[in-house]
């Protein structure tokens, strides 16, 4: 399935020309459609706080500079979505079949940002995902962690640093699990499309379930040479080692499902996705 909508939220401007550079360079690949989505905050959602013992004018002090602060923020994004595709030469029009071309769109709207983006991220075909900003916990990120629980679609999470390439070198995270299977669906236009593809599969992460053989044999009735390596971890990380085979084979784009485990155990333990959503220097397509 061709890529057509690609929804790109912008919280702040830290990671944001990344994400947009990635959220760029795929759209031209498919023709596709950006829609940038900046979310306020809504300086009402202080108002609880009067339970807490803080008088009404407190509250009204804090509403105001949550409000003036939310405006800042979002006049900040704008002016970064407008700086980069006039920059880039992107047309700035709404969604529309046969444009044949990238365009984008900018939307500014307020509320809860983890319902609004899982809401809107339904009605895309993939949504990029800004790195977290250094120094930012990455189980923090309630976009990412809203398209990956409550959209059942794909997220596309852009490094620190914008990529030189996209998808041209595939590599594949596989574990036999439902996740994993979900990430291959969402990578098969992108495989389609690549040079060289390759199954990254381990001993010490594979769950019960279809081997990696299985899924060569699979991705061979869609058209796809698909090569394979076992990978071993690395200082006993399972994630350290999937990323350096990742390295070994100059991916520039790696495909795997997130959260096999709960995502409270890789909050409390650390896990295959919390290490590759850390470290991870190429975009990185998850299902959940």
């Amino acid at each position: 399935m061709a890529i057509r909508k690609i929804l790109l939220p912008l919280t702040g401007t830290a990671a944001g020309e990344a994400a947009l550079t990635v959220a760029l360079m795929t759209a031209r690949l498919w023709n596709a459609h950006v829609t940038a989505l900046h979310v306020r905050v809504d300086s009402r959602d202080v108002a609880p706080l009067a339970g807490e013992g803080l008088s009404g004018a407190m509250i009204e002090e804090m509403m105001s500079a949550t409000e003036k602060e939310s405006g800042s923020r979002a006049s900040a994004v704008r002016l970064m979505f407008e700086r980069f595709v006039a920059q880039h030469e992107v047309t700035v029009t709404e969604a529309r079949a046969g444009a044949g071309a990238a365009t984008a769109s900018f939307a500014t709207v307020t509320g809860r940002e983890e319902d609004i983006v899982a809401q809107h991220a339904r009605l895309a075909d993939l949504t990029v995902v800004p790195h977290p900003d250094s120094g930012e916990d990455v189980s923090s990120s309630d976009a990412l962690h809203a398209v990956l629980f409550d959209s059942g679609r794909p997220v596309l999470i852009a490094p620190q640093v914008a990529p030189a390439t996209i998808g041209r070198r595939v590599c594949l995270g596989w574990n036999g699990t439902a996740e994993s299977t979900a990430a291959v669906l969402a990578a098969l236009p992108w495989m389609q499309k690549a040079e060289a593809v390759r199954i990254l599969s381990s001993d010490d992460y594979q769950r019960r379930g279809p081997g990696a053989r299985d899924l060569a044999e699979y991705l061979a009735l869609h058209g796809i040479r698909a090569d394979q390596m076992m990978f071993k971890p690395e200082n006993r990380d399972v994630g350290a080692g999937m990323l350096a085979a990742t390295r070994e084979f100059g991916a520039d784009l790696l495909a795997m499902g997130a959260y096999s485990h709960s995502r409270l155990r890789q909050l409390i333990l650390g896990g295959v996705t919390r290490h590759v959503l850390e470290r991870a220097t190429i975009p990185v397509l998850m299902c959940r």
